[in-house]
């Protein structure tokens, strides 16, 4: 099998949410010696791109995308394990979290997909995020950007603690700060000193490679 149609069939799993083809299809790839990032990137990325392509122009909706999103890190289990230390400490890595008191994480997880597929490493600090949490990973994890969100107007303000909490341990210029969530707004975000809000996953994640 060629190198073109093993990553065909990366593509198509992620695509159409068939997770063990995705796991069969990354196993192949190692086995034919194939790059580990070229199968993520020009495989499973591949695919969530045309998924996040389609979910945009309203062509599928939010199931399809999560079962997408469980196939491509099925893929990505098996792949990213075999890529060089090297070329994993030259990738970008952001953050993801619902903040503290909130617990909706549909949209956290929808933006760490497309953050995914468009090369960034991404740590997930999960939902109901302790504001100490989020500060404290831009250190442990030498991030590039932090990325926040929320469903629920009380905890908003978790947002600006955090940002807060990064000037004061000096590392607010070390990061990008993305907020998004239905309370939020591009004037909150300019409010408490955040660099962007969006309402939309993948215009993030374009506006994030932009800038970084």
């Amino acid at each position: 099998m060629t190198n073109d149609e093993i990553l065909r069939k990366l593509s198509d799993a992620v695509v159409n949410g068939k997770v063990d083809a995705s796991r069969a299809a990354a196993k192949e790839a190692l086995d034919v010696g194939m790059p580990a990032l070229d199968a993520i990137n020009d495989g499973l990325v591949a695919g969530m791109s045309i998924v996040g392509d389609r979910y945009a122009a309203h062509q599928v909706y939010l199931p399809q995308v999560l079962m997408s999103a469980h196939t491509m890190y099925a893929g990505l289990d098996i792949l990213l394990p075999a890529i060089p230390k090297t070329q994993m400490d030259k990738m970008l890595r952001a953050s993801v979290c619902v903040v503290e008191g909130d617990v909706h994480d549909i949209g956290k997880n929808i933006v760490k997909t497309m953050l995914t597929a468009g090369g960034f490493d991404v740590v997930d600090l999960g939902k109901d995020t302790p504001i100490e949490k989020i500060v404290e990973a831009v250190d442990k994890y030498k991030l590039s950007a932090v990325a926040m969100s929320t469903l629920m107007t009380p905890t908003m303000d978790g947002m600006k603690a955090a940002i807060d909490g990064l000037i004061e341990n000096g590392n607010r210029s070390k990061v990008k700060v993305c907020i998004g969530g239905p309370p939020t707004s591009p004037s909150f975000a300019e409010e408490i000193g955040a660099d962007h809000r969006d309402n939309n996953a993948q215009n993030c994640v374009a506006w994030l490679k932009e800038v970084l």
